[in-house]
């Protein structure tokens, strides 16, 4: 069975919010990172990998 021909796109709509609202499932996939790096660090464990935190 072969793919849509949107495969690997973003659909027009979700371009649309992103610009009108901005990249919430960024924002949210960042902050649970950072989230999870602070927890690391505060528990003294190293997480499975390290996340690219901006700012940090």
């Amino acid at each position: 069975m072969t793919g849509s021909s949107n495969e690997g796109k973003t659909p027009p709509i979700y371009e649309d919010l992103v610009r009108e609202r901005g990249d919430v499932v960024a924002d949210a996939q960042a902050a649970a990172e950072q989230a999870q790096y602070q927890a690391a660090q505060l528990l003294g464990s190293h997480p499975l990998h390290q996340p690219h935190l901006p700012g940090i």
